[in-house]
């Protein structure tokens, strides 16, 4: 064998881990972005059910209106976040702010009893427990990117095509512990 063949297959060897570790990157790539994507989805949910809790609450609680005023104001600033750091802030003081509201409610045994709050209560604890799960996909996506970007020899390949590493979407300690929903009936 000569030695411009032992070369070029040594070339084309190196080529095609080239080609692979680069398409690795774009999939993991596009994994964060879609699990970002997903985390969208369950926010926009949780948005949506906001306004109607908050009409539910209103009607039995017309007293607590800096309350309400709280909960719209963090909803409006976590809809319109864009970073993940943004977002993360955004989300923590909507949490903190839905809290509030649950509170509220506390005092009212009629609107504890009300069956459209029950039932709001109900799907904005589900929705919760899908933003835990698609907030933990997000993380581990962004862990197998960074990890890809920072290892040898990969880690040459990613600084040449611009691949940066991404922020965790991380809780704050007041999010560690479960909201306070409690179902009555």
């Amino acid at each position: 064998m000569q030695w411009s063949s032992i070369i070029w297959i040594i070339l084309a060897l190196w080529a095609l881990g080239v080609i692979f570790s680069y398409n690795r990157l774009i999939i993991l790539r596009n994994r964060v972005e879609n699990a970002w994507a997903q985390i969208d989805v369950q926010l926009k949910r949780r948005y949506d059910l906001i306004p109607n809790l908050v009409k539910t609450v209103q009607a039995y609680a017309k007293h607590e209106r800096e309350v309400f005023q709280r909960v719209t104001e963090a909803r409006t600033k976590a809809i319109q976040a864009g970073s993940v750091k943004e977002q993360e802030k955004a989300e923590n003081d909507l949490t903190r702010c839905i809290k509030g509201l649950f509170a509220v409610a506390e005092n009212y045994p009629d609107l504890k009893a009300n069956k459209n709050f029950l039932l709001l209560q109900e799907e904005l604890a589900g929705t919760e427990s899908k933003i835990a799960f698609a907030r933990q996909f997000y993380n581990d996506s962004v862990m197998s990117l960074n990890t890809r970007i920072e290892v040898f020899p990969h880690n040459i390949l990613a600084r040449f095509f611009g691949f940066k590493k991404q922020d965790y979407l991380e809780i704050e300690g007041l999010e560690r512990d479960p909201a306070a929903v409690r179902f009555s009936r």
